[in-house]
C-alpha cells in the first residue's frame, strides 16, 4: 500500500532550525527530544529525517545474520 505522504513545507531559520509541521510530527510520533538522524544526497536533490530508533531497526535488521552470512561464504570458499 501507498504509505508515502507529503506533509507541507518547513522553513529554515537563520540558525539552521527547522519546525517540522505537527500533522507530521503527530502521525509519525516525533517528540520533543528524539533524535532524528539527517539524510540526503551530495547533490542536495534530497534531504530527510529518520528517528534514531527507527535507524537501530534498520541496522539490526542489515546486521542480523552477518555471522551465518561469513560462515556460509567462508565454508563455500573452503568447499
Amino acid at each position: 500500500m501507498h504509505d508515502k505522504k507529503l506533509y507541507g513545507t518547513a522553513t529554515v531559520g537563520t540558525k539552521g532550525q527547522v519546525v517540522i509541521p505537527a500533522d507530521a510530527r503527530e502521525e509519525l510520533d516525533i517528540q520533543a527530544g528524539d533524535r532524528l538522524y539527517v539524510v540526503g544526497s551530495e547533490k542536495g536533490q534530497f534531504v530527510g529525517f529518520i528517528k534514531e530508533e527507527q535507524l537501530r531497526k534498520m541496522i539490526d535488521h542489515l546486521t542480523d545474520n552477518v555471522d551465518q552470512l561469513k560462515t556460509l561464504l567462508t565454508d563455500d570458499q573452503k568447499g
